[in-house]
């Protein structure tokens, strides 16, 4: 796929859009069972989720790219499912939905801030950490439902992350090449400080999936180079996941 052809990734969207239609919902009538401290962790990833996207939909707009704007409106539709899907097993353990939480204010009023280029930043330090996260609901729990459902934006969020760096890769090619390579820097440096903050605010949970702080922190960190080589590469392989 050449770098900034997003209609390719519209289809892709549109056939994964189909393809949960065809499957359906998970069983939620066989509720789920889990430690306190991780439903916890769900609530608050459950608040990262929500959210109706309208201020990165305007920012695509307006960059004047009308297949990454459409395909910008897919993402934005996964992430309320993963929204939708995070509040369906809540319910189904008897945890209720939370208003909101500190860390999603201030991740959210720090992205409406900038312009394209630095929300997507933003945005992919969620993203990435976003990963781990899921990987340790899937993998760290007995609960079918809960395994179930972790899988499923698990899936997403792997194809969510090459997305946004063919489109960072786009973006920072703006810059003076020199540039370039200190801004994934900052970056990583960004990533490493987000991730000691979740492993410090998820700790409980994270040990109750089989993952400590130290361990989550490393594989969220080795995680990044993948990311800067696609981000920063000649002609990044945006169809082949970069996690």
């Amino acid at each position: 796929m050449r770098t900034g052809d997003f209609a390719e990734w519209t289809r892709r969207f549109e056939d994964e859009r189909e393809r949960r239609r065809a499957e359906g919902d998970p069983d939620w009538a066989r509720g789920a069972r889990l430690d306190p401290a991780v439903w916890a962790g769900i609530q608050r990833f459950q608040v990262g989720e929500d959210g109706d996207g309208a201020n990165l939909v305007g920012k695509a707009d307006q960059a004047g790219d009308g297949d990454y704007a459409r395909a910008v409106r897919l993402f934005v539709a996964e992430e309320r499912n993963h929204a939708r899907l995070l509040a369906r097993l809540l319910a189904a353990g008897g945890v209720p939905t939370p208003a909101g939480h500190w860390s999603d204010t201030v991740f959210v009023r720090l992205r409406r801030l900038m312009g394209l280029r630095l929300e997507l930043l933003v945005l992919m330090i969620a993203e990435v950490v976003a990963l781990r996260y899921y990987r340790a609901l899937r993998d760290g729990t007995d609960d079918a439902l809960t395994s179930d459902v972790a899988g499923r934006i698990l899936c997403d969020e792997q194809r969510h992350v090459p997305f946004h760096c063919e489109r960072l890769h786009s973006v920072l090619a703006e810059l003076p090449r020199p540039a370039r390579r200190p801004v994934m820097a900052a970056w990583q440096l960004l990533l490493l400080a987000a991730s000691l903050v979740v492993a410090t605010d998820h700790g409980p949970a994270l040990r109750r999936l089989g993952v400590g702080r130290r361990r989550f922190v490393a594989d969220v960190v080795s995680s990044s180079g993948p990311v800067v080589r696609a981000v920063l590469s000649p002609r990044p392989d945006a169809g082949t996941n970069t996690i």
